[in-house]
């Protein structure tokens, strides 16, 4: 097979494998050739030129290259990712106050993660809209007109008569979230408040989920 063959995507293997063109004529090196030669520079010379080795072996000036052509594919596939407004492993965020387009003020509960697999987030992650939450959110309070709603995401189930206050149970796992500032958020889960002069107050819950072995 041609190593041309192994391109997809910007991948090569060869070049993702190895950092420098000396590493790659290191790994065809034997242990009996150091024996017999004494020399590693030596031993580099007689794998470039196919006397030792294992097969047909890529010379500097194409190695080089294909490791130029794989950063670039890397950057394109960066470059095409939104910015990150927050997280993406971030699944809950709390915003306690803040105020909608309305001047109303308004709390709530958001599945980021539900948010970002439903939702174009470009406008957030370029900063030309706020992040806010909505009647549809795991959980929505309008200080205003007194409307209040609770709702389960594919992620999360509302646990909200719970003598310990309002509960977040994941789905996967079936931990629960404490969102109550004074409790331990629960297993698995952290809570970072973070200081931001764009919402009155947002305090993000981490819970990662882990996989049955």
């Amino acid at each position: 097979m041609d190593d041309d063959d192994g391109l997809k995507a910007g991948f090569d293997a060869i070049v993702d494998d190895y950092k420098t063109y000396e590493d790659y004529l290191d790994n065809q090196i034997t242990a009996t050739d150091m024996f017999y030669l004494e020399d590693v520079e030596l031993a580099r010379q007689l794998v470039e030129l196919g006397i030792r080795g294992n097969g047909e072996v890529i010379k500097r000036e194409e190695f080089e290259r294909r490791k130029e052509a794989a950063e670039a594919a890397r950057q394109a596939r960066l470059n095409k990712k939104p910015k990150k407004l927050a997280s993406q492993g971030k699944n809950v965020e709390e915003f306690p106050l803040l105020q909608n387009q309305k001047n109303q003020e308004v709390s709530g509960y958001v599945d980021f993660g539900h948010r970002l697999k439903s939702e174009n987030m470009e406008a957030y992650f370029e900063r030309k809209k706020r992040l806010m939450p909505r009647p549809n959110d795991l959980s929505f309070y309008n200080w205003e007109t007194q409307m209040s709603t609770s709702n389960p995401t594919p992620n999360f189930q509302v646990i909200a008569d719970n003598e310990a206050g309002l509960l977040f149970k994941n789905k996967r796992d079936r931990k629960v979230i404490n969102v109550d500032p004074r409790a331990k958020p629960g297993d698995n889960s952290t809570r970072t408040e973070v200081q931001t002069t764009e919402y009155m107050q947002v305090v993000i819950y981490d819970h990662v989920t882990r996989r049955r072995s």
